[in-house]
C-alpha cells in the first residue's frame, strides 16, 4: 500500500513538472506558497499565520519523506543536503509571509460617530450606557 502511494506521488510530481515546464526547485516554491495561502484563506482566525506555516511545513516534510522513500526503493538515495535544499525552497516564502503577516492584517477602525454610534450598533451596550 505505501509503495503505491509513493509511486503515485512520484508520477504526479513528474506529470506536473512536464505539464507546467517548471524546474523541480520552482515546483517546491509554488507548492509551499500554495499550501500556505490556501491554509491562510481557510484559517482566518487568531493564529492563522502560524497554522498556515505549519501546514506548508507538513507539505515540505511530507513531500521530502515521499521522495526519500522513492529514492530508497530505486537504490539512488540523494545526499541529505539536496533534501534540505528542497525543504528550504518550499518554506522560504511561507516563512517570509509568517514574519511579515502581522503587518499585512488590516486593523479595525473605531466608529466615526464616536461612542453613541458605537452604542447604536450594539444594543446591549446602548442599554449599559443609558443605565449610567
Amino acid at each position: 500500500m505505501p509503495e503505491t502511494i509513493i509511486m503515485d506521488f512520484q508520477q504526479w510530481k513528474l506529470g506536473v513538472i512536464e505539464a507546467t515546464d517548471l524546474a523541480k526547485d520552482a515546483l517546491h516554491i509554488h507548492i509551499g506558497l500554495m499550501a500556505f495561502v490556501l491554509a491562510r484563506l481557510c484559517w482566518r482566525w487568531r493564529g492563522g499565520w502560524f497554522v498556515a506555516w505549519l501546514i506548508a511545513l507538513a507539505f515540505a516534510v511530507g513531500g521530502e519523506w515521499l521522495d526519500i522513500r522513492a529514492e530508497q526503493a530505486e537504490g539512488a538515495l540523494q545526499p541529505k543536503a539536496a533534501h534540505w535544499h528542497d525543504i528550504w525552497n518550499t518554506m522560504v516564502w511561507p516563512t517570509i509571509l509568517l514574519l511579515v503577516g502581522r503587518w499585512l492584517h488590516p486593523r479595525s477602525k473605531p466608529p466615526k460617530g464616536g461612542i453613541l454610534e458605537a452604542a447604536e450598533s450594539y444594543p446591549e451596550k446602548e442599554e449599559r450606557i443609558a443605565a449610567k
